[in-house]
């Protein structure tokens, strides 16, 4: 390998952990819906110049996640009521049907995977920790059901969640309803119950979709007082 393309490669690799970072911390709620991404602010806040940079952006505007707003420029998207049940609907088609696929075609393996997962989660009070918890439950499970293209939909899916920030897993009522939740889905996949496994899972979704909903219109009314 010559040198230009180590460079090359080392540009590449900038990007892509740039684009990583950015990812990371709209996941985790540290940039906003709505915030605006300005190269030269992130470029110095990451330590990196600005061409990783807007590599990043440009990477997470294919993926839906920035959009470019005129006069403003680049800021992560902000998704409106329609959208967000529309997303929330989506999710508990895909994930109810991982869930009945899962219950005939998980492993005894996987099932206790998820059973100590859930368990963890339990254990792991709310915030970051519960939150990568919950993440890994959810592709666990995803994983168990066995079918490629369901989990192609669902990983562009999950892309679009991430524009609505924090996880719910931050909330101490929430995190202890989505154990009880995720351990009625057990109860159905450890009895290979596909239909009951699929109705726990979207009523899991339906939960979530309810606060998410709760969280958007608290937040519009914090708005309407200035």
């Amino acid at each position: 390998m010559n040198a230009e393309d180590e460079a090359q490669n080392g540009g590449a690799s900038q990007g892509n952990a740039t684009y990583q970072r950015l990812l990371d911390e709209i996941r985790e709620g540290r940039l906003m819906p709505g915030e605006r991404l300005r190269e030269t602010e992130l470029a110095e806040r990451l330590g990196v110049s600005r061409t990783p940079v807007r590599e990043a952006i440009r990477q997470l505007e294919a993926d839906g996640l920035v959009a470019h707003v005129p006069r403003i420029g680049a800021s992560v998207r902000k998704l409106d009521y329609a959208e967000v049940m529309e997303l929330y609907e989506m999710r508990a088609v895909l994930e109810g049907t991982a869930a009945r696929l899962a219950a005939r075609a998980a492993s005894e393996v996987e099932l206790l995977e998820l059973a100590a997962l859930n368990e963890q989660l339990a254990g792991a009070g709310t915030g970051p920790d519960a939150s990568r918890l919950n993440r890994i439950f959810h592709a666990t499970l995803l994983d168990a059901a066995k079918n490629r293209f369901l989990a192609r939909s669902m990983l562009s899916l999950q892309r679009a969640l991430m524009i609505l920030g924090t996880s719910q897993m931050y909330d101490s009522a929430r995190a202890v309803e989505a154990v009880e939740e995720h351990r009625r889905l057990l109860e159905g996949l450890m009895a290979r119950d596909g239909a009951a496994a699929e109705t726990a899972m979207r009523a899991h979704i339906e939960a979530a979709q309810r606060m998410r909903i709760r969280t958007l219109r608290e937040r519009d009314r914090g708005m309407d007082d200035f």
